[in-house]
């Protein structure tokens, strides 16, 4: 498996404008648009650091894996994303050594890329994102 870089970090918030404002205003960085991911039932803001981004993750409905998080632990660091070259590759060395995983094949996720998730039992307790792009996807 290639993993290329930390393609972002996802982080929980009970409100995508209230966290908008801490990330765009006083940290100054851009905002690259606003994505509802119907299939997860969450809605996502993007925010660009080089070549890694903040995700933030806000719950459409309160049974989402997203609002149950929030339910349980408040807002904050949710997933750690790291970009591979290609997930079918990696999924399958992952299972090859016995790694437990959420998505035994990848699903779509924001911006069009592939996605899959590492179970935090094999993780020490961090949820672990697998993240394919074809390239930078535009967002609104």
């Amino acid at each position: 498996m290639k993993v290329l870089h930390v393609d972002h970090i996802g982080v929980a918030v009970s409100g995508i404008e209230a966290g908008r404002r801490f990330w765009e205003e006083i940290l100054g960085l851009p905002f690259d648009g606003m994505e509802t991911v119907s299939e997860q039932k969450v809605t996502t803001a993007f925010f660009p650091v080089g070549e890694s981004e903040v995700e933030l993750l806000e719950a459409v409905e309160p049974d989402s894996p997203v609002g149950r998080y929030l339910a349980k632990k408040g807002e904050g660091v949710h997933h750690i994303a790291f970009r591979v070259a290609d997930i079918d590759e990696a999924l399958s060395e992952l299972k090859a050594k016995g790694i437990r995983l959420i998505d035994e094949t990848p699903r779509l996720g924001a911006g069009g890329a592939r996605i899959a998730f590492i179970h935090p039992k094999e993780t020490q307790g961090v949820l672990v994102e697998l993240c394919e792009r074809g390239g930078r996807e535009t967002r609104s």
